[in-house]
């Protein structure tokens, strides 16, 4: 049975991104995928702490981080997936400090330094990644969410293949607009979540499905 895992980078476990994230999962879980979701947020780790002990010769990390701490088990898992989806919030500009520490994590140790063409990994890895935001889609290239966004994406095709990447715009963040300082429409907000957050849901559905039926 093929391994799907799905990384939930936001502080909220039943928000915007988790719910994508929940809808990539069933996605895979229809064509048979075996799936768990961790939420980053519940464990205690940092990003990576340079002590090269995967760079050493004659390690036995085989690709895996050395550090043991909170995330270890997480990425022990994701090692031996066949398929990996990552989601976020977008906080100023770029994914959460939790997401972008597992990146580092689980992406630098398999860089192979004899031969950055083949990475120190025991088998390729099928990616996506999901983002949340408040900004409007017209404003991606503005703003420069597109290059942002897609480049840290992008770290994820050192496993083997070409990262998927799907946003939703103008999320609901709120459930009481009143008690926040914000020029944000609420009524708006209210109907694009009613109206659009639906198709996003089925974007993410459809990735997770493409995603499994994808690997080899």
């Amino acid at each position: 049975m093929k391994r799907a895992i799905f990384i939930n980078g936001s502080p909220r476990k039943n928000e915007n991104t988790a719910l994508m994230l929940q809808k990539a999962m069933e996605g895979a879980a229809l064509v048979e995928a075996e799936t768990k979701m961790f939420h980053l947020y519940e464990y205690d780790y940092k990003g990576c702490l340079s002590c090269f002990a995967c760079k050493r010769k004659g390690n036995k990390t085989n690709g895996l981080c050395a550090i043991k701490d909170g995330l270890h088990p997480i990425l022990e898992t994701v090692v031996d997936a066949d398929v990996l989806v990552v989601g976020s919030p977008v906080y100023d500009s770029f994914p959460t400090g939790m997401l972008r520490s597992f990146i580092e994590r689980l992406v630098f140790p398999a860089v192979n330094y004899n031969d950055y063409s083949k990475p120190t990994r025991r088998k390729m890895l099928r990616c996506g990644a999901i983002y949340t935001m408040n900004a409007p889609e017209e404003l991606m290239t503005p703003l420069r969410y597109d290059t942002i966004l897609s480049e840290n994406a992008a770290v994820l095709n050192i496993f083997g293949h070409t990262t998927e990447m799907i946003c939703s715009h103008e999320t609901y963040q709120f459930n009481d607009y009143s008690k926040y300082e914000t020029a944000v429409s609420e009524p708006a907000r209210a109907r694009i979540r009613a109206e659009r957050f639906p198709h996003d849901l089925e974007k993410a559905f459809r990735l997770g499905q493409r995603l499994v039926e994808a690997t080899e």
